[in-house]
Formats: C-alpha cells, sequence, structure tokens
C-alpha cells in the first residue's frame, strides 16, 4: 500500500498508520480534526463530505468537531470505515483528492506550521502499574528480593485515579513541584522544591464507548471500547511520594502533570504488530482471562537533553510487550465493579521497564534510588532530573519497509515556582 503523499520510510506516519491529532494553525486558530500522513495533516473538516460508507454517512459532523470524543463514541466499526476510507483517499491510484489540486490546497497542512492540542476531553485519567520489571525494581530497592512484589500483584492489576486536569500535549514545561519532603528519616519534613524529579515512561489508550454505571464491560469486547494508544510521561516527584504515599498512594507527587503525544494512532493500525501475551503465573480469574493477542512489539527510546545541548542522549529503550497485564484486563478490571466509563477517559499502562538495565523507565530504577550516575552524552551525568532537562520518548512499530509511530512526546522541567 502507497500514498501518492510522498512518505520517507523512516516516518512515523505512512499510510499504514493515519493516526488521529487536533490541531490548529496560525490563519485558522479552530481546533479541528487531523490526520498525520508524511509531514503533512490531513484536515478532516475540509473533507469531511468524502465519508460516504453506510456508518458514517449520517455521522459526518464528527469529523467537523473541536475533539476527538465523538469519533471515539462511534465505536470501533465505525472506526474501521474511516479508516479504509482514509486510506482509499490517500492511496496512489484514488484521483479524489490526488488530482484536486484546489482541494488538496485546502485539506493538507504542514505538520511544522501547525500547533497540536490535547487530542480528547479528558474525564478520567488512571494510572497502573503492570510491567513486572518495574514493579519488582521499585519492591527491591524499598523492601528487598524476597518481598519485591506485594501479594496482590499477581491477581489484579493495581492502579489509582489520576489527575485528569494536568494532564497535557507534548511540548508543554513541567514546572518542579514544591511539597514536603523528608530527607533524613530520623528528622521532621521540610518544605520546599522537588529534589528527585524523574520522568517515567509509559504508554495509554482513550476509551471509546463507554459502559452503563453498574454494567461491567466483559473482557471479551473489551477491545470494542479500546480507540488508540499514545505514548506518555507521567512525570513523578520521587522524594515528595516517598513522604506522602502512605497509606494512600500517589497524590502530590504526581498531579503536577502527564504529558502525552499528540497522535493517537489507532487498534487497527497497531494490530499487524500483535505478540504473545505475557505469560502469566498464577492464571487470573476468569473475567480477566483472554486467549487473544493483545500485546504490541512497540518499541520505545527515551532521551534526556540538557539546557543549553543539542544532543538528546539516549538513557532507555524498552518495550510495550514487557507489559505484565493487557489494555483488555486493564479495562475489565477497572470496570468489574460497574464503574462506568466515558469516551476520552485515559488509562495509563504504569511505567514500561524490561529485563535489561538499559531498558529501565525511570531515572529511580536507571540511577537505582541514586546510588549510581546515568550518563546522557557530552560528558553530562544525572541521578534525576535537573531544571532545564527536556525528555524526549518516542515510540514504532517497525514494518518491513515502513514504521508505525507515535512521533514524540517531549516536555522541558522547569524551575520550581516561588510562593507569593
Amino acid at each position: 500500500m502507497k500514498s501518492f503523499i510522498e512518505v520517507s520510510p523512516e516516518s512515523h506516519f505512512p499510510i499504514q498508520n493515519l493516526p488521529y491529532g487536533i490541531f490548529s494553525t496560525a490563519d485558522n486558530a479552530t481546533h479541528r480534526i487531523g490526520v498525520a500522513i508524511g509531514n503533512l495533516i490531513l484536515d478532516l473538516s475540509v473533507i469531511s463530505n468524502l465519508f460516504n460508507g453506510p456508518l458514517l454517512k449520517t455521522q459526518q459532523q464528527v469529523f467537523q468537531q473541536t475533539t476527538l470524543n465523538r469519533l471515539m463514541s462511534l465505536g470501533n466499526e465505525a472506526w474501521k470505515e474511516a479508516r479504509s476510507t482514509l486510506q482509499t483517499l490517500l492511496s496512489e491510484s484514488n484521483s479524489a483528492l490526488r488530482d484536486d489540486q484546489k482541494l488538496r490546497s485546502k485539506a493538507f497542512v504542514p505538520q511544522s506550521s501547525a500547533a497540536m492540542h490535547l487530542p480528547a476531553d479528558i474525564g478520567d485519567y488512571t494510572d497502573f502499574y503492570s510491567s513486572i520489571e518495574h514493579a519488582t525494581n521499585v519492591g527491591t530497592m524499598f523492601r528487598g528480593k524476597d518481598n519485591a512484589l506485594m501479594p496482590n500483584w499477581k491477581y489484579l492489576p493495581v492502579g489509582y485515579h489520576g489527575r485528569a486536569s494536568s494532564v497535557v500535549v507534548s511540548g508543554t514545561p513541567i514546572h518542579r513541584p514544591n511539597g514536603q519532603t523528608r530527607p533524613k528519616d530520623d528528622e521532621p519534613p521540610v518544605f520546599g522544591p522537588c529534589r528527585l524529579m524523574d520522568f517515567e515512561l509509559e504508554m495509554a489508550f482513550f476509551v471509546g464507548p463507554g459502559n452503563t454505571m453498574g454494567e461491567p464491560i466483559n473482557i471479551k469486547d473489551a477491545h470494542k471500547h479500546i480507540f488508540g494508544m499514545v505514548l506518555m510521561n507521567d512525570w513523578s516527584a520521587r522524594d515528595i511520594q516517598k513522604w506522602e504515599y502512605v497509606p494512600l498512594g500517589p497524590f502530590l507527587a504526581k498531579n503536577m502533570g502527564t504529558t502525552i503525544s499528540p497522535w493517537v494512532v489507532t487498534m487497527e493500525a497497531l494490530a499487524p504488530f500483535t505478540v504473545d501475551n505475557y505469560v502469566q503465573d498464577p492464571q487470573p480469574f476468569p473475567y480477566l482471562k483472554h486467549e487473544d493477542k493483545y500485546t504490541y512489539d512497540i518499541k520505545l527510546e527515551v532521551g534526556i537533553k540538557a539546557d543549553g545541548s543539542d544532543h538528546v542522549g539516549t538513557v532507555c529503550q524498552s518495550n510495550f510487550r514487557n507489559m505484565y497485564w493487557t489494555m483488555k484486563q486493564q479495562l475489565a478490571h477497572h470496570t468489574i465493579t460497574g464503574c462506568n466509563t466515558r469516551p476520552g477517559d485515559l488509562l495509563a499502562s504504569g511505567t514500561i521497564s524490561g529485563p535489561t538495565e538499559d531498558s529501565y523507565g525511570s531515572m529511580l530504577e536507571l540511577s537505582w534510588r541514586g546510588s549510581k550516575t546515568v550518563d546522557i552524552g557530552n560528558g553530562a551525568t544525572r541521578k534525576f532530573l535537573q531544571d532545564g532537562d527536556e525528555v524526549v520518548i518516542t515510540g514504532y512499530c517497525r514494518g518491513d519497509d515502513f514504521r508505525v509511530g507515535f512521533g514524540q512526546c517531549t516536555g522541558k522541567v522547569l524551575p520550581a515556582l516561588s510562593l507569593k
């Protein structure tokens, strides 16, 4: 499959991908739905009338919206129809867009001239803790190797409700938070800027159609409720978290900001890259059990760029296939109580760490709680993030001669704000 739009083999956005995002331009501040193809954005508000399939011909207004929530709510059959229409319109053999220069001039926007925005109105955000390597590493640091995993960890996808209001799009800077910490265990806490600022390499998925309160989502149908995925950096203030997390878990250590990539890669685009699910022992309860593959070979990388430097030093290379709990299991568990979800809800993986030291998905692990330094290139090292550091997360799946990728998820650490 090829497009009439020229796409580099190294591009994250070939015709096999076609992720959705929300963008605006200098000459048109209206937020609108776009699809990435090569270095361009196809403005769906301009071509909404071309979605003439049986499911979308009466739903063309969804492509005129300022967020993806309405499109997410339509369900996976409508999503498949939209994808098929887009691939047809962008194929090298279809003349509808290819040969209409007037329409092309209106419909395509260079990515370099667009501003990207949050893909959806995020009503709720939940963060899981689903990487066994990460959970084992953190547990080993704080409880010892013999008690690394809590007794519940292999029985259920552990998670907590995060702060949706501070989820921001890639490129948004994050201030180092102020808070209470306890640097010395035998002395009272102190107040001031976080000293142990960290990134967390994560991925997240957007919920499509929700469920009625009181009616859990059956794991056999969970895929019908998952629209697509984004990269995520769930920033973490480790010293604030250490002092506050007993007994209710993360609070201020997480709510200063969570960064996601602007492009939502659909599950249809990711389908060719499924791999075997992590072997789970013990067997999960029936409500969490599924035999179909729902784990993906997504290559992930984290780099740090020091303030004033052009060099991005790679500190982590991991893969989404390292996840113990699948997205279907996370969603089924989330709703087993009857909790209702809604289109645009965001559910995150938790830190994605692999089995080797260079695949650990946080500075906490890479520096092993600050006991060693991490090389970020050009002679610079880190134990935790410094002011001015920019964290750059990328991710993609590799096809035979193309990539299906997510672009970048970036954010720069700014100094803590002075209290008035």
